[in-house]
C-alpha cells in the first residue's frame, strides 16, 4: 500500500493508546479518511481527535462503538453509509480492548472473564459482522485483529503469566481473524501482536507490566504503531494472511 491510495481506515479504540496512534499516523497521509470509533465521542479526549494534523484532503470521522454493546457497530455502518457517504472499507483495524486481571485459573472472577470474553472477543465478532458488507465493496479489503502472545496455545510455554481472562479472550479474537483469511478468498486477515517480550507504554501496557512484576511498560506506542502500521501497509493475502504478526515482523505461534 501507499500513502495516496485513497484508503478508507476504521479504528476501534482510537481515543489513546495504540488506537490514537495509529488514528494519527493514518490521518497525517494524503488522501486518506480515517473512522474513529470511540466509546464516548462527546468525552474530551475523543473531541481531541479532530485537533490531530490532517493531510492534504484527508478527513477523520468520529463514530460511537462500545465493543459491549452488539448495536453499536450496526448503527455505526448505518451513520457512516447515510451521513457521511462512507460506500466502503479497505482496512479495519479490531484494536479496542481491556486487560484488568491477571488471575490464576483457580482464582479468577467469573465476572471479570466474562467481561474481557464480551470486550476482546465478541467485540471484534460484532465489528466484522457490521462491516462486512463495506469490505466487500473494497479492492483490497484487510481486517487486522490486535491480539497478543497470550492469546496463544501453542506458544503459552514462551509467556508464562497468568492471565486467565485475557489469554482466552483473546483466543477468541485470533480464531476469529484467521478463520475469516479461510472463508474469504479476497481478503488479508491476520492478527497484529504490539509488542513481543514487552509492554506497549500505553495505560494499559503500563497497569499490566506492573501486574506481572514491572515498574512500567519498556516499549512506546510510537514502537508500537510504527511496527503495526509497516506490517498493515506491506501486508498481503500470501505474507501475512492467517498470521500472528508481531510489531517487529516476527510471525508468533498460534
Amino acid at each position: 500500500m501507499t500513502e495516496s491510495n485513497n484508503l478508507t481506515y476504521l479504528i476501534t479504540g482510537a481515543s489513546r493508546g495504540i488506537g490514537r496512534g495509529l488514528t494519527e499516523t493514518f490521518l497525517s497521509r494524503s488522501n486518506t479518511t480515517v473512522i474513529a470509533a470511540v466509546r464516548d465521542p462527546s468525552s474530551p479526549q475523543s473531541q481531541s481527535l479532530s485537533n490531530l494534523p490532517t493531510g492534504p484532503g484527508s478527513h477523520l470521522i468520529i463514530v460511537k462503538i462500545d465493543c459491549k454493546v452488539p448495536e453499536d457497530p450496526v448503527t455505526a455502518v448505518h451513520t457512516l453509509q447515510h451521513e457521511h457517504g462512507i460506500n466502503h472499507v479497505d482496512i479495519v483495524i479490531a484494536n479496542a480492548g481491556i486487560s484488568d486481571d491477571f488471575s490464576r485459573v483457580d482464582s479468577v472472577p467469573l465476572d471479570v472473564f466474562r467481561e474481557h470474553v464480551e470486550v476482546n472477543g465478541f467485540g471484534p465478532l460484532y465489528l466484522f459482522q457490521a462491516v462486512y458488507p463495506l469490505l466487500l465493496e473494497s479492492a483490497r479489503p484487510t481486517f487486522v485483529g490486535i491480539g497478543s502472545p497470550l492469546g496463544s496455545i501453542g506458544g503459552m510455554e514462551q509467556r508464562p503469566y497468568p492471565c486467565t481472562a485475557y489469554g482466552p479472550s483473546k483466543a477468541i479474537l485470533h480464531w476469529i481473524v484467521r478463520k475469516i483469511h479461510f472463508e474469504n478468498e479476497g481478503f488479508i486477515s491476520f492478527v497484529a501482536d504490539p509488542g513481543v517480550n514487552r509492554f506497549p507504554d500505553t495505560d494499559m501496557g503500563n497497569a499490566s507490566a506492573r501486574k506481572v512484576g514491572l515498574e512500567r511498560a519498556f516499549q512506546t506506542v510510537e514502537e508500537s504503531v510504527g511496527g503495526i502500521v509497516k506490517l498493515i501497509d506491506g501486508a498481503t493475502r500470501e505474507s501475512a494472511g492467517a498470521q500472528l504478526q508481531v510489531w517487529d515482523g516476527t510471525v508468533f505461534p498460534w
